[in-house]
């Protein structure tokens, strides 16, 4: 049987992982261990839905739009391309800085290399433009995600480019790691947890190599 390769592209969930400032960290509580004696492990967890590799949901940037539980999973399983960029600090992505590259896939992923370190907060971090997510609409993307926390820039009210994924009923995946990362086509693996009228949820996000097909 041919054994499967998966590429893990989700940071380590723990008390160090950076969350927008503001938000609610992740913390761990322990209330039962074997080490106090106890007949097993038992813990609860308090975080932030924003946390390390998630996605958004309408209802985050919209007022009519769908939670968490109400997605389509196909959004965030199949066939992925990941596009590596290299952009100064705060920019967005523009179509012109892709304009030479085939979209090969129904999901892209960016590798900007722009919040490498996801313990530690930056605001310089590079996010997407309106433009470029009309431009991937038209190529049939169904799916845009970066290694960066949000599609718009960090201190943005606006959230054009939320707004714009929601116009053109796309989904989104923030916070990936793909510092270990070759561009190319995969599948993708990252699945939602059915968390009630939620506006995010944490993924765990993987990645298995494909072949580009033209």
């Amino acid at each position: 049987m041919e054994k499967t390769t998966f590429i893990d592209i989700t940071p380590t969930i723990n008390h160090q992982l950076a969350v927008f400032p503001g938000d609610v960290p992740f913390t761990r509580k322990v209330s039962l261990s074997f080490e106090k004696g106890d007949h097993l492990t038992l813990s609860s967890i308090n975080t932030t839905v924003h946390l390390g590799a998630h996605t958004d949901a309408p209802l985050h940037y919209h007022p009519q739009g769908e939670s968490i539980h109400q997605r389509a999973l196909s959004f965030y399983y199949g066939k992925c391309q990941v596009i590596e960029v290299h952009l100064k600090p705060n920019e967005r992505i523009y179509p012109h800085y892709i304009e030479e590259i085939d979209i090969l896939a129904p999901r892209v992923l960016f590798k900007t290399n722009s919040f490498c370190g996801p313990t530690k907060w930056r605001n310089d971090f590079n996010s997407l433009s309106p433009e470029l997510i009309d431009g991937l609409h038209q190529k049939n993307v169904i799916l845009i995600g970066l290694d960066t926390p949000s599609i718009d820039p960090a201190a943005d009210k606006e959230l054009l480019s939320h707004h714009m994924i929601y116009q053109k009923n796309m989904a989104i995946l923030e916070g990936i790691d793909l510092t270990h990362v070759d561009p190319g086509c995969f599948k993708l693996i990252a699945l939602p947890l059915k968390i009630e009228n939620a506006d995010a949820s944490p993924v765990r996000a993987v990645l298995i190599r494909e072949e580009c097909e033209n």
